[in-house]
């Protein structure tokens, strides 16, 4: 079961060069934010791999910080982008 583990892990690091790829490729900014989404999510799959084949519990731990950190950069990229009066153009619905 460890070597499945491992295999996955290497699987999903592959995934992140291809990420990384589109990050310094990427036509736009949304673009270059869902590739930063997407290595976020990579790092703890990867980890909770990791801690499934070795079995350090620290490897939860680092996981949890890394989807933290990522859930904050996405919320970040949306609020700086996204543009204050962009609700007020639209018109209230009334209940």
């Amino acid at each position: 079961m460890t070597a499945f583990y491992l295999a996955g892990a290497l699987f999903l690091l592959a995934n992140v060069v291809v990420a990384l790829a589109r990050v310094l490729r990427g036509p736009t900014a949304a673009d270059r934010m869902l590739s930063g989404a997407l290595m976020g999510t990579t790092a703890v799959a990867v980890l909770l791999l990791l801690y499934g084949a070795t079995g350090i519990e620290a490897l939860i731990d680092v996981a949890l910080i890394f989807a933290i950190l990522a859930a904050m950069a996405v919320v970040t990229f949306v609020r700086r982008t996204w543009p204050e009066d962009a609700d007020e153009d639209r018109p209230r619905e009334e209940p």
